[in-house]
């Protein structure tokens, strides 16, 4: 047998871990010029009077985006688990790469532009959110549980580092004035073109988890909408048995609020605040990139080391000062302090997180609870983005982001009362 495709206990071999991997490298170019940097600032400055309205109005449709994804979520991880789930994963980043290459094409100037923008935009988006349902669920079957932390980390890791290409590649051929290629700057073309390299470079480095990644059994039979609810409905009432599930997803709803606004608001933040050019927007994502891709690789190890609790406990502690630091920040100086400082431990937060929950799911059940997962991390997280969007409108962008504040604080609260172990030994993978 192959070991670089079976490995021991007849687990995924070195390939399919690998492949797996590279998906994050892969999908991190939407996350970081789309949402984060890139096109969220062009958005905000070219479709709107001014960047608290601009502001305003990417939230909103970053507030659909989740409403939408929690809502669809749990039910694809119910469908998945019933068999099919890498061709769920493959048919989502699809629909994400047609619907990111398409926003290349919708001017600021045209009728109903923001309309349509956010329109592609969140369609873009819940494809790429539920294509993680799918994808998160592969990793319990990676690796034992003594491992997961830094298998998690890898992608995570490998993921920033596929941003910081992406970026890089944005920085030199797209964004100087001049860009290469003769690639036409008016109507602020160069910027959209970006989601062409998105769309291109997400396509081109899946491809080797859509060949090696293979779907174990599922829980029996075809494509069937009607037995998902079912299957959800039974797991929902089954909660009760996985108790440590439902603190941690609760508490993961909250602190996942400010991380994913962060996410979005970041690269507005440094526009609309202090000035930032886009290729000074550029250089600023490609820092942070590198700060998260290294906390994320560092801390898979102290992960499997100390756990999975602490390790977020941890990250969650160092936002909340990132938050505190960026909101109150005099000069640049001071912003980068607290930007690199949130990269370094937002890394290891997504990462330590999916890994708790992979420890914490019953086998068969992957996707369905990965469903739980993306459901918590989005059923609420239009509250960060909607009092971030509402605040910066009527008082000022830095009130928005220091409100940020408030989700970190909840969010560890409730972690603090998570029992990992029992967690691990309900799910049978002790």
């Amino acid at each position: 047998m192959d070991a670089a495709k079976h490995g021991a206990e007849g687990r995924p071999g070195r390939a399919a871990v690998w492949s797996w991997c590279l998906y994050d490298w892969a999908n991190s170019a939407f996350t970081t010029l789309v949402v984060t940097f890139i096109y969220s600032a062009y958005f905000t400055a070219a479709f709107a009077e001014d960047p608290g309205r601009g502001t305003a109005l990417w939230s909103r449709g970053i507030m659909v985006s989740a409403l939408a994804i929690a809502a669809l979520a749990p039910v694809a991880g119910a469908l998945a688990d019933r068999g099919g789930r890498r061709r769920y994963l493959i048919l989502c980043s699809l629909l994400c790469v047609a619907a990111t290459a398409a926003l290349t094409f919708v001017r600021p100037d045209q009728p109903n532009a923001v309309l349509i923008a956010l329109s592609v935009f969140v369609t873009a988006n819940v494809a790429f959110e539920l294509g993680l349902v799918f994808y998160n669920a592969f990793l319990s079957s990676l690796a034992p549980p003594e491992r997961i932390g830094r298998i998690s980390g890898y992608g995570w890791g490998v993921g920033y580092f596929g941003g910081l290409g992406a970026l890089a590649a944005a920085l030199v051929v797209f964004v100087p004035e001049t860009p290469l290629f003769g690639i036409p700057t008016g109507e602020g073309f160069n910027l959209r073109a970006t989601n062409l390299l998105v769309a291109g470079w997400f396509l081109l480095f899946s491809i080797p988890a859509f060949l090696y990644l293979r779907d174990e059994s599922g829980t029996g039979g075809g494509v069937d909408v009607n037995q998902a609810f079912r299957d959800l409905a039974t797991t929902v009432r089954h909660l009760r048995r996985y108790r440590q599930v439902a603190r941690f997803l609760v508490a993961r709803l909250l602190y996942n609020d400010g991380l994913v606004t962060i996410f979005a608001f970041g690269g507005i933040y440094a526009v609309g605040t202090f000035g930032f050019s886009f290729e000074e927007l550029v250089t600023f994502g490609i820092a942070l990139n590198v700060s998260a891709g290294l906390g994320a690789l560092a801390f898979g190890f102290v992960d499997d080391r100390i756990g999975g609790k602490a390790t977020i406990g941890l990250s969650v502690a160092a936002l909340a000062v990132a938050t505190l630091l960026g909101a109150l920040a005099p000069t640049r100086t001071w912003f980068w302090v607290s930007a690199i400082l949130a990269g370094i431990f937002i890394g290891p937060n997504q990462s330590a997180s999916r890994s708790l929950m992979a420890r914490f799911v019953p086998a068969k059940h992957e996707s369905e609870f990965f469903g739980f997962f993306a459901f918590s991390g989005k059923v609420t997280s239009f509250l960060g983005p909607a009092l971030l969007g509402v605040l910066s409108d009527i008082y000022s962008q830095r009130i928005g982001v220091g409100s940020l504040l408030v989700f970190f604080l909840l969010g560890g609260l409730i972690l603090w009362r998570v029992d990992e172990r029992e967690g691990i030994a309900a799910a049978g993978r002790a």
